[in-house]
Order: C-alpha cells, then sequence, then structure tokens
C-alpha cells in the first residue's frame, strides 16, 4: 500500500489492487481505479503536480519523444540543415525522471529517412532503428521504439518492417505525415499498409515541413501553423481516400491532438454528405466510427480548448500522453494535463493503460 502526499496540505490516496504479469496492467476495475487514482493524484491536485511527480514512482509512458542519433545529426549538418536540437540518451532519462515518465517510445526526428535518395534513405532508417534498438537493450524498460522507414521506396520499407519488427523487436513504425506532395491515403504506400495490417501494427506519425507551404508568413515558422495543419491533411488523405477503412488492423496515433481536424469537424462530415455514393464505398461505416479508432497524443494538444475540441469527438480511451521532448519537456504535459477535468483513472488510461492496450508486449517499468 502506497500512499500519496502532497505538500500542500495534508491529502492521500491508497492503492491497492493485484498486478497482473503485464506491467501496469491491473486484474480487476476495482483494482484499476485504485491504482488510477493513486497513480493520478497530481489530478486532483494540480497545483502540486511538480511535487508529486517527484515523490512517486514513474509510471507514465510517453509515445511522443523525438531521438537525435549522433550519425544522423551530423547527416543533418553535411546538408547544411540546421535547427537541430541539442539531445542525448542521458538528457531523455533526465527529463524523464523528472516527469514521472517510466518509458518513452522513441522516433527519429523530423524529416525521418526522407531525402530522396533511396540508398540514403535506407541507410538512415537502418542506422536510426538500430540505434534505437541500442537504447532499449542498454536501458531495460525505459525506452520502446518505432521504427522508421524510407517511406517512398517500397521494397526497403518492407525489408525495414521485417527487420525492425522481427530482429530489432521495434514497437510500432513511426513515420511521417506526407513525403513530398504523397499523403499517407496514397495508393503509393497500400503494399506497406497491407503488411502493416497483417502485422496489427501500431503506427505513429508526426508531421513536418509539408511540400505546398514553405513558409507562407514571413517571420512566422511555418511549424506554428503548418505542423498541426499536415496532420489534418494526411487524417483527411485516410478518411476519404479509403486507406483508413480498408486497413483496420493498423493502430494508428496522430500527433498534437490530432492537429486542426477537432476544429473542423463540421467540414469532415459535410464532405462526407457531398461525397454521396462514394462515401459508402470508403467510409461504410461513417468517418466519425473512423475517427474514433484513431489514437491522439497530447504533446502541444494539452491546452483546454484543444482537449475539449477532441473529447468531443473521440473517447478518453484514445489518448495517450505525448510529450514532444526535446521540443518541450515532459512537465509541461503532465502539468497541462493535471489542469484538465480528467479523473483519476481516466488519466492513469492516458498516463499508461492506453499505451499498453495496443503495444502490449512494450518493456517497460512499473
Amino acid at each position: 500500500m502506497r500512499k500519496f502526499f502532497c505538500g500542500c496540505s495534508n491529502h492521500g490516496l491508497k492503492s491497492s489492487g493485484t498486478q497482473s504479469s503485464e506491467p501496469g496492467i491491473v486484474h480487476s476495475r476495482r483494482g484499476f481505479l485504485a491504482g488510477g487514482a493513486a497513480l493520478g493524484a497530481s489530478i486532483l491536485l494540480p497545483s502540486c503536480a511538480s511535487n508529486m511527480v517527484s515523490k512517486a514512482k514513474p509510471h507514465r509512458i510517453d509515445i511522443h519523444h523525438h531521438i537525435v542519433p549522433p550519425s544522423y545529426a551530423a547527416f543533418l549538418d553535411s546538408k547544411g540543415i540546421r535547427g537541430t536540437p541539442k539531445w542525448s540518451v542521458q538528457m531523455s532519462l533526465d527529463d524523464m525522471d523528472k516527469s514521472g515518465i517510466a518509458t518513452s517510445v522513441v522516433a527519429l526526428m523530423q524529416p525521418g529517412a526522407f531525402f530522396k535518395d533511396i540508398t540514403t534513405d535506407r541507410r538512415l532508417a537502418r542506422e536510426a532503428n538500430e540505434y534505437a534498438a541500442k537504447m532499449t537493450k542498454d536501458h531495460p524498460g525505459r525506452f520502446g521504439s518505432f521504427a522508421t522507414l524510407p517511406l517512398m521506396d517500397t521494397d526497403g520499407s518492407l525489408n525495414e518492417i521485417a527487420y525492425a519488427m522481427d530482429v530489432l523487436k521495434a514497437d510500432g513504425i513511426g513515420l511521417m505525415t506526407s513525403y513530398g506532395t504523397k499523403y499517407l491515403g496514397d495508393k503509393q504506400f497500400w503494399p506497406i499498409w497491407e503488411e502493416l495490417n497483417r502485422r496489427k501494427a501500431t503506427i505513429y506519425v508526426h508531421p513536418l515541413l509539408p511540400e505546398c507551404c514553405r513558409n507562407p508568413i514571413p517571420g512566422l515558422p511555418p511549424s506554428a501553423i503548418e505542423f498541426a495543419t499536415d496532420t489534418t491533411r494526411t487524417i483527411a488523405s485516410m478518411l476519404f481516400g479509403g486507406a483508413a477503412n480498408r486497413f483496420p488492423n493498423i493502430n494508428w496515433i496522430w500527433s498534437h491532438s490530432g492537429g486542426t481536424m477537432p476544429f473542423l469537424w463540421s467540414r469532415f462530415t459535410r464532405q462526407e454528405v457531398d461525397m454521396k455514393e462514394e462515401a459508402k464505398a470508403v467510409l461504410p461505416n461513417g468517418v466519425l466510427a473512423e475517427v474514433k479508432r484513431f489514437y491522439y497524443d497530447t504533446a502541444q494538444g494539452h491546452h483546454e480548448g484543444a482537449m475539449q475540441a477532441l473529447r468531443q469527438l473521440i473517447p478518453v480511451s484514445q489518448i495517450m500522453l505525448g510529450s514532444d521532448y526535446p521540443y518541450r519537456d515532459g512537465m509541461e504535459v503532465v502539468q497541462g494535463l493535471a489542469d484538465r477535468s480528467f479523473t483519476a483513472a481516466e488519466r492513469f488510461a492516458i498516463d499508461r493503460g492506453n499505451a499498453l492496450r495496443i503495444m502490449p508486449h512494450l518493456r517497460t517499468i512499473s
């Protein structure tokens, strides 16, 4: 039995329930709620969130955590690409410990393995995947990995899926929202989705600077608007191009609370109406049913407006904690979620339970 106390007042919560052999899974509903209440104590006491994190055992799973392998940083520098964030494995671990994050499922920073050269893209993907695999081996339970693919190269992607998932034991796949003018619903990628659908894989998707909109507003970084918008574009391509319905076994995770999709929802439903008979072919269950099957992380999307809009569409079971480290620190999202109106059980699901439900073999400390 563990008690959690906040230094601001003499509050305490008790934890009970028998743990299963899988870390973070509680056998009974009563045990789940009690465990969620204990681990989510900082939700009930948001003003003490930082203090609670320092006292509680790390339990959170971060599914939006970037890595910058040294060889990748050197490659970007050789191409004159600036703005690479400072990062190291130890920096990740230090921030995770401060934020109560037990495990981070890491993915290569944008633009991933997309430099329009087959040899280069294959090499970068392989190097990044082996680097992430070494992290998981060197720090048991602290890291999982979303493997990078040279997505514009179908054969190379299929080979890398087999190597990353069967040999390196990656927990899923990490992709970008767009590759040049191609969005993820494009039929060019369907042979790759076929294989990942067969494997019932989880795919985490991160935005990048799209081909269409390099710098439309002088003085404003394109990422300020275009990243969230590119997420919306690729979600739309998946829905209205038919890929979401065609590959139902893939668990798609969209960054930043779904980008601008929740705010544009009436336009999505209107598009479904305007497509008429075609909509029945590509969205036989309706656009809302597909959106509710997707998963969404909380990185830079944990403020009240984003959370309220997202929760109007999807249940809490589809929301996962994401930090966006090293672009943001973990405490930003921990505090942001503490300020939202989640119950302790809902917060435990977001922090940990939802990730383990779709990645049950993820090795994590508990």
